[in-house]
Parts: structure tokens; sequence; C-alpha cells
């Protein structure tokens, strides 16, 4: 600032009054508009999501939940804070009539900090804490409602003979009520401790502290509650010894019942004399009993509840384990085989032949036929590009494996399908705006789906259900819209005023895959029940918060009839409705009753079933799959118990959701059904056309698997020598290049032995703990309308065999010379070569496995593998070929001339032999070897593999008739 000659004018300076003022001002603005957007977040998550329960008609779930979280955060939370904060208050109350005013002392300046803001201080303080502990209280709504619910097991625990309901419904809570409890007491004392020390009540002068009276029977009567909270905790102690792990397997051991529970019991009573020594300091002047009963209280601890069993264990129990552990070992079995649900596992002992009759090999026909040779997770490119129809639509990365009775055929197929979504991703650039990717591209339609066991002449699949509109043997009653799924945009606006034109896309025209556009395709308006109304200006302010998007206020295109979908793949609208389940990582669509639907599997797990082994979720079910994109991964949970409990069906146009009980002996879940009442319904609910296509779930049986790795042995000698243990293969169909992971389990439709009719099954394999050849079989029913559904069995091989593992059986595959020189020709051109999911199969007393090899053209746009061969094996013998039944044949040397006939070899009947009827020489045996490798050259030239192979094994046997020619010559020349 500067006078008319340009003087600069001195700026007045602000007085601090002002600066105070304003900041007096901004600080109390800035800390409203943070909570007022705190809040505000919180009421809108809060009340979208009752919006969206009451649009799925599951309001009672959210009641329920929302009334449990809060109570809990309002009566823990606040008990947590005020008893707290009234120590505190308590304490400064009891404040002596006299204070040190020395300025060198700490106290004294705490004094004079505290003194001018003691009661928002306080408030502060219980406001804090209040909030805190309400917070983990309110996370725990899961436990408290298990205890108060908690349902019978009818079974006893060995040990203290309670039933089992205890251990997991009970006991969990308790221990966090004891926690809880013992953390309020303790941090009371602390409080309480410094209040007494900066008001008065406790100095530090001469040898140690000095308490007032009052200060002195205030601490002493927290004190004493706190070592009541620990005996609480002591008793509490035994019953968790029941499921931790003592280090050798989980659950009680010798050390266990025979010192820690005794000195658990001793020491509550120890516990219980130091607390009523501290509670005799009200009525005594002196810490002296108090401190004695606390020191001998620690002492008990460390000598008793330490000492005792450290050297119970290292002298007693280390050298005689195996005879001390015995029994408890076999309750570990026992109540493991139990939790997992594999205690009927039926084990068998299988020879595992390496060779087939004719007849054996006719009898297994039907079995063959019905093979499944499309791989699920490498045909994906050939459904998106054969049936994408336009960019827009995507199928996931690997399908689905169900089952479908097709034409006149009574007998359910074996069906890979997989529905045909939205993917936004796949829109062009100038297309992607918030009108089109929210109110026009909002659904998927139709499923593709194709035979398993069959291939087209140039490979491709044989479709039973393709394009759009849909056509296939796969009828749908009403258009088969996918609203709802697993490539969902993350919400979508729908719905039309009256009389206005639609803009959904919904069946493109012109066929091919240009020209993607609305001009290309029909338009269509939502009109299922799905969806939560977004008409009200107060629900679009709502949303537009939600999703941080303010077009859903501002555009023309949501209007009064407008919904918004969101929260679409099917397994969170399981996960929302029924928050207590877990649910399994592979969601599958199915044809039910004319509508697509998703079939989503719900467990119900605990992690406190006695004596059982725990297990981590996330690393039971980690496999090829869930390493990629293919399937979802189950949490990191430890658990000790699961049941696949719930069935779940979302229908993909509505997105209805639908739980219905399928495991009725289950008392968690009975325990869940008393929480919310209604929202199970009852499996004699489930109709015929859903229970054919409902499975046996795949994390479960991943589960199952990873726990009979060891516990398939029940003899506790046995399993604590752990010379048994079997483990998963790792996947040979890996390509070069990615990390190994396990082999996933199959769907394949298989015979076990005694079977006459083959049956759905769930299938894996296992090897011995440190060699690569084959230990057992698993497999598990998995049709739902069987009787035996879910019925698990183990073909164990001898462990003096040496049948061949997958990664055994895959380099056999990738030596053998028929099968190099068959994709010789498809590798030094522009093809890839793709080995298919390794299939093991028993047919008859053997084991067949089974490879589909896919070709795929990289250098051509668009390019996607088909199924072009088949390689199969018995033992040490390859087959290969365009179908299985060639490969079959060629393995077990029965293609029509591979084997020589012996009446024709000892009459000379054979082409070259020897004029005088006799054996041929070497040099004949040469020339058909010759003959049938020129022979063989063309056969694969005109791309007959089955006569190729079948020259090649002439070959090989003119090749080994020559060296025992001459190995006969030189032997004759030698005498």
């Amino acid at each position: 600032m500067s006078d008319i000659f340009g003087t600069p004018r001195p700026r007045p300076e602000p007085t601090p009054g002002g600066v105070d003022k304003r900041r007096k001002v901004l600080v109390p603005t800035l800390v409203t508009l943070a909570a007022l957007l705190f809040l505000g977040s919180i009421f809108t998550s809060v009340w979208t999501d009752r919006l969206w329960f009451r649009s799925v008609d599951y309001s009672n779930v959210f009641t329920t939940v929302i009334v449990n979280r809060v109570g809990l955060f309002a009566v823990l939370g606040l008990l947590f804070g005020l008893v707290v904060a009234a120590n505190a208050w308590l304490a400064h109350r009891l404040q002596p009539d006299t204070l040190p005013m020395r300025r060198d002392d700490p106290a004294f300046r705490y004094r004079q900090a505290l003194s001018p803001v003691k009661r928002p201080a306080l408030i502060v303080l219980a406001v804090v804490l209040t909030v805190f502990a309400g917070s983990v209280a309110s996370s725990r709504w899961e436990t408290f409602q298990l205890w108060r619910h908690g349902t019978s097991f009818g079974e006893q625990d060995p040990q203290f003979k309670k039933d089992i309901g205890f251990f997991v419904f009970d006991l969990p809570w308790f221990n966090f009520l004891s926690s809880f409890l013992f953390a309020l007491v303790v941090v009371a004392v602390l409080v309480s401790v410094f209040v007494h020390y900066v008001f008065g009540g406790i100095r530090f002068a001469g040898r140690g502290p000095r308490f007032t009276r009052a200060a002195q029977v205030h601490l002493a009567v927290l004190v004493g509650f706190g070592v009541l909270l620990r005996a609480f905790g002591y008793w509490l102690d035994r019953y968790n010894l029941a499921v931790n792990g003592s280090g050798l397997f989980t659950g009680i051991g010798f050390t266990d019942a025979n010192a820690r529970i005794p000195a658990a019991n001793i020491l509550i009573g120890v516990a219980l004399v130091c607390a009523v020594l501290f509670f005799a300091s009200v009525f005594v002047k002196s810490w002296v009993l108090p401190g004695v009963g606390l020191g001998l209280l620690l002492l008990t601890s460390v000598l008793i509840g330490g000492v005792w069993p450290y050297v119970m264990q290292s002298f007693q129990v280390r050298p005689s384990e195996p005879d001390k552990e015995g029994q408890y070992i076999a309750r570990n079995i026992e109540a493991t085989r139990e939790a997992y649900d594999v205690a009927d596992v039926e084990t068998e002992d299988y020879t595992a032949n390496t060779t087939l009759t004719p007849q054996e090999l006719n009898a297994s026909a039907e079995s063959r036929v019905s093979t499944r040779l499309l791989d699920p997770t490498l045909i994906s490119p050939a459904f998106q590009q054969l049936q994408q129809v336009r960019g827009y639509y995507t199928v996931p990365q690997t399908l689905d494996v169900d089952r479908y009775k097709l034409g006149d055929d009574d007998i359910p197929q074996d069906v890979i399908i997989a529905a045909r979504e939205l993917d936004l991703g796949g829109l062009q650039d100038s297309q992607r705006n918030w009108a089109n990717d929210h109110t026009v591209y909002t659904h998927g339609y139709g499923i593709i789906a194709a035979r398993g066991n069959q291939r087209g002449e140039q490979g491709e699949p044989v479709w039973v259900q393709k394009d759009i509109p849909p056509v296939g043997e796969i009828e749908t009653e009403v258009p088969p819209r996918i609203y709802f799924g697993e490539s969902s945009p993350s919400y979508s606006i729908v719905g039309r005023p009256e009389g206005a034109a639609p803009i959904e896309v919904d069946i493109p025209r012109g066929g091919g895959s240009g020209n993607d556009g609305a001009e290309s395709a029909t338009q269509n308006t939502y009109d299922g029940e799905g969806g939560v109304p977004v008409g009200s200006l107060f629900h679009k302010v709502l949303y537009a918060f939600k999703f941080a998007e303010p077009n859903i206020v501002l555009s023309n295109r949501v209007n009064e009839n407008s919904k918004i979908l969101y929260d679409r793949h099917p397994r969170d609208r399981v996960e929302k409705v029924a928050p207590w389940l877990t649910v399994d990582g592979d969601t599958y669509p199915a044809v039910v009753d004319g509508r697509v639907v998703w079939i989503v599997d719900g467990y119900t797990t605990s992690n406190s079933y006695p004596y059982s082994e725990r297990r981590s979720l996330r690393q039971a079910t980690d496999d090829t799959l869930t390493q990629g994109s293919s399937q979802a991964a189950l949490p990191t949970d430890n658990v000790n118990y699961m049941r696949n409990s719930v069935k779940a069906v979302v229908d993909a146009y509505d997105g209805s959701v639908k739980l219905y009980q399928w495991d009725t002996q289950d008392p968690v879940l009975k325990t869940w059904m008393k929480v919310f009442p209604g929202v199970v319904e009852p499996r004699s609910q489930i109709d015929q056309s859903l229970l054919e296509h409902l499975r046996y779930p795949v994390d479960l049986f991943k589960v199952q698997r990873n726990v009979l790795e060891r516990y398939h042995v029940t003899d506790a000698q046995t399993f604590y020598e752990d010379g048994e243990r079997w483990r998963v293969p790792e996947d040979p169909a890996t390509p070069s290049g990615q990390p190994k992971s396990l082999q996933p389990p199959y769907f394949l439709t298989t015979a076990r032995p005694g079977q006459e009719d083959p049956a759905f099954s769930l299938t894996s394999v296992y090897l011995p703990n440190s060699r690569q050849n084959l230990a057992a079989f698993m497999s598990v029913n998995s049709e739902a309308s069987s009787e035996d559904y879910g019925k698990m069995q183990i073909l164990q091989l001898p462990s003096d065999t040496q049948v061949p593992g997958p990664s055994q059986i895959a380099n056999q595959f990738s030596s053998d010379r028929g099968v190099t020189q068959a994709l010789l020709q498809f590798r030094q051109s522009d093809a890839r070569v793709l080995n298919g999911n390794l299939l093991t199969l028993p047919v008859g007393d053997a084991l067949l496995y089974v490879q589909p090899v896919y070709i795929r053209r990289t250098a051509e746009e668009g390019s996607y593998p088909v199924l072009q061969f088949v390689a199969a094996s018995f033992g040490e013998e390859v087959g290969f070929g365009q179908t299985l039944d060639e490969a079959l044949r060629v393995a077990l040397g029965l293609a029509e001339g591979s084997v020589p006939d012996p009446d024709e070899e000892s009459s000379g009947g054979g082409t070259g032999g020897s004029g005088d009827g006799g054996a041929k020489t070497t040099q004949e045996y040469l020339r058909d070897a010759s003959a049938a490798y020129s022979a063989a050259q063309k056969a694969l030239e005109a791309g007959d593999l089955a006569e190729y192979q079948r020259r090649i094994n002439q070959m090989n046997a003119a090749v080994e008739n020559a060296q025992d020619a001459l190995g006969q010559s030189d032997q004759s020349g030698g005498e």
C-alpha cells in the first residue's frame, strides 16, 4: 500500500486478539466439517444397506445385525468408558486435604495442567474409551449370538464330559468377556494410579511409594477384581487346552491332562485366596497380606504352571512319547475326521493293474464315452471367440462343469457351461462415458454350453446352447438376460418413464464381431423385481455420495421409475444376506425351470471344535485355479470344523437370493437359523429341477483332501511315525515359466470299482510324501439327487507298487516318440501346443490317465485352442489319437494290425517272410521296419493318427524282432 507520492505506507499489524479469534473460529469449523463427513458417510452406508436389504426381502437380517452391533457397542462400550471414568473421578475425589506444592515435583506440574480442564478431559477420556471398546465389542456380535442361541451337538468331549456345543458356542464368548473385563480393570487401575499420583494420593518419598488410606483401599479393590478375573481365566484355560495345539497335535495331551489341568485347578484356588487378601486391605492398613498373596500367585504360576509341565514333558513324556500320547493322538484323529466330515470315508486297497484285456476294454466303453475331454481352463477362448457375438460380452477364464439331460437321453451328460456376461472393458474408447457405462450397457445375455465329451470336426466345441437369441438343447422360458453375475458393472441404473423409448442394449443384430454399438442392437427396459428405487431426490443424493458420482443427481436418465442395481456378484449377495456363511470360491451358472441362476455353496465353520486340527482355508484351497483369476480365494481363516450347510441360489435376472438348508444335522446351522428365523428355507423346498444341478462343493473337497493327506491314517502309532503321509501333486498342465501350484480337483463322470453305472464325481489323486508315484485316488459322489451323494472313497495303492504319478505321466507323454512326431509339425509352425487337464480314472481294476491336447495358432488374430488329440496311458504304454478310443487302443496294443498274429508268424504268412516258411532273417525284419516307418510318415502327412501309431508299433516290433534274430545268430555262431 502507498500514498499518492508512491511512498509505501506501513501495513497495520494485526492484533493478537484477531489472530486468536480467527483460530477459535477455524478449528471448530474444521472439526465440525470432519465430524459431519464422518457421520454422513456412516449414515449413507447404513441407510443404503437398509434399502438394499429391503430390495431383496432380507430386512430382518439387516435389523438383527444392526441391533446386535449397536447393542454391544452401547452396553460394553459404555460399561468400559463409564467404569474407567468413574474410577478416575473417584480417585480425584479421594485426594488428600493438603497437596504438595513444590514446583520441582512432576505431579505438581501435571496438576497445574489438568486442573483447568478436568471435566473436559474426563469426558474426552470416557468418549474415547467408549468408542474404542464399543467398536471391539460390536465386532463380536456373531460370537455373542452363537453363545446366546447355541445348540447341543449331542456328543461329549472325552476329557471334561462336556457337550461339544460348549466349546463351539460358549467358550469363545467366555474368552472374550474374560479378556474384555480384564482389560477394563487394567485400564481402570492405570488411570486411577495416575490420578492418585497427580492429586497426592500416591507420593514418592524415601524408599518407595506412599499411599493414602483412601488410595490404598481404592486400588486394592480394583486389583482384587482383576485377580478374580484371572481366576476365571485359569478356569477357562483348562477348556482352551482342548482347542489349542500342543505342537504334536491339537487338543489335550498327556502333559495337559496330568500337569497343566491340575496346575490350573491349583492356580484357581491361589487366585481366589489372593483376591480375598486384596479385599481384606479394606480393613487392614497394610500391603503386606496382598503382597504375600500376589507373590504366592506369581510363584505358583511359575513353578506349578510352568516348571512342572516342562519337567513332565521333558523327562516323562518325551522319552516314551508314542506310548504316552497314544490315546490322545487317537482323540485328535477321531475329532478331526468328524469335524471335517471325513469320518465315513471308504478306503479300499486297489491293485491298479496297468494292462486290460480286450474284453475289459469293451466293458468299460460306456465309461470312456462319458469321459469329459474339454478342459474348462483352456476352452474359454473358444467360447469367447465363437460365441462372444460382440466385444462387450465375455465369459470367465475358467468355465464350469454341469450336468444336463440332452435331447431324448434320460442320462445326464457332462456339459461345459458359461454365462455370456457384460464386459465394459470390451467397449471402444469412444463409447466409454457415464451414460453408456451405467444406463445403456447394463446386462449380459444367455448362456453358452458345449458337450464335455465331444469335439467338432476341427476340434471346436459341440454346442448345446449358443447364439443370441439362444438356440440349442437347453431351453429357457424367459429371455435369459444376465443382470447379476460375476462380471457385472459396479452399478447400473435401469428403468424409463412411461412411454419413453428403451435405451438398454439387449439383442445385438447383424452377427459378426464388428460394428459394436447400440445402433446394431434392439433395446430393452429392465422390468424385474430387483434393484433399489432411486427416483426420489433423497435417494439420488444418497447414491451420488455412495458412488462419488454427481451424475446420479444431475442426469435426466435417473427418473421416477429408475432402479439402481449394485452388489451384483452372486458371492457378494449371498455373503451380504448371510454374513455368517463362508462362501465357496467357485460360483457356477445353471438353467433351472427355464431361468438362468447362479448356484453358490455356503459353509458354516468354527475354530473351536475340541481336539480337531486347524487348517487355513486359503492354504488348504490354494491351487492352480486360485493362483490366477479363475476362482475366488477363501479367506485366511483358521478353522477346525466345516460343513456345506447351505445351498444358495441367485437369480441372474432379478438378483433374488434363496438360501436352502442342505446339512440338516449341522448344529452350527441350526444355531444361525435361531438367530435369523425364516432366512434359510428347509431342504424339502428344493425342487427336483434345482436338485439335478447341485453338486459337491469344490472348496470343501479341497479342504477335506488336505486333511486326509495325513488323517487317512487312523492308527495312532502309525500316525505318530508319520511315514504314511500323502500330498497333492503339482499340476503338470501348468505352462512352463509359471510357478508350480497344486493340481485342482476335477469333475468327472466315472464308475467306481464294483459299480456298473458311472456317476458324476469330484476327483483327485495323492502321491507319497517324498515320491512322484501314485499313492491313492480319491473321489466323492457329486450327484445331489443320488442317495450316495457325498459318499467319499479312497482307492489306496499298495506301497510296493510303482504306478506313475501325474508328473511322471506328463513326462511320458512329452517324451513319447509317437507323440513328439505327431506334434512336430505344429511345433515347427506358428502353432502352440497346450496340454489340458491330466485326468485320472479308474477303469476296471486299473487306472487310466487321459490328457486332451489343444492346438492354438498364435499368428492368427482371434485364435483359440482347438481339441486335436487325446493322449492316454496305462502304466508305461502311451497312446495318442484323435479320439480317446483311438488313443486307448494304441496304448493297450489293441489297434488293428499293431499286434502280430501268432498263427501268421508261425505259418510264415507275414509279408517279406522267408521262402521256406521259417522265421524271418534280421535283414527281412529290418526291411519290415523301414517299410513300416515309411507308411507311418505317409499316415502322419495325411493326418491319420491311428494309422500312424499302428505303423510305429509295427516298426518297433520289427526292430525288436531283428535284435532277437541277431542275438540268436550270434549265439549260433558262438556255438
